[in-house]
């Protein structure tokens, strides 16, 4: 069972839909014991760090969250979900991540030139550090184009790097680390490449 994690942020609809469009069926729930059942996990997210942060903190999810994640169960974090997986986020004060990856979210103001939007929306290409690609990855091409819609990005996280993007300076696209995934870009809206990334997700062994 493919679980989408529901704590009253985020964008269920888009990613549902798209997880069956690839043949899943996924289930939309903020049950602890449906997320303990689930075969894999997807933490969305949109809007502010640490009104997400206090919705999981309210509901007992972050706990439930962190615990499955250190028994091994696959989790991909989108977007601000993404975010949600490092130490902690410095969005308007300092607000506590769920400690998952290690790192730090910071504005790209001050970051990227002055004359360059914020926040970033739009189609972006993705990159691989060093060439090397990850098996999330897999089905991705360098150069490869996805959605992102943010005004934040991780940093101090270079071993879990496994994307990079270019917006005025390079950012942080996609991590990974063991069973722990993210990707700061919206995979339900990036078309076939975005597709082929919830696929592998979907269908891959972590």
């Amino acid at each position: 069972m493919i679980a989408v994690i529901d704590y009253g942020v985020g964008n269920l609809f888009s990613l549902c839909r798209s997880l069956e469009a690839i043949g899943q069926q996924p289930v939309v729930t903020g049950d602890p014991a449906l997320l303990r059942q689930a075969d894999k996990l997807f933490l969305p997210g949109v809007g502010a760090f640490a009104d997400a942060a206090a919705k999981l903190r309210q509901t007992g999810l972050d706990r439930v969250i962190q615990e499955e994640a250190a028994a091994g169960k696959p989790l991909m974090g989108i977007c601000l979900g993404m975010q949600l997986l490092f130490e902690e986020s410095h969005e308007f004060g300092t607000w506590k991540g769920l400690g998952l990856i290690p790192g730090k979210v910071v504005p790209m103001e001050g970051v990227i030139p002055a004359d360059y939007k914020i926040p970033h929306i739009g189609w972006n290409a993705l990159h691989f550090p060093g060439g090397v690609r990850h098996p999330l990855l897999a089905s991705v091409k360098e150069g490869d184009c996805v959605y992102f819609v943010h005004s934040y990005y991780a940093t101090d996280c270079a071993p879990a790097v496994i994307a990079t993007t270019e917006y005025g300076a390079q950012l942080t696209a996609a991590v990974a680390k063991g069973n722990v995934m993210g990707c700061q870009f919206h995979p339900e809206k990036s078309g076939e490449v975005g597709l082929a990334i919830l696929k592998t997700f979907c269908e891959g062994s972590w």
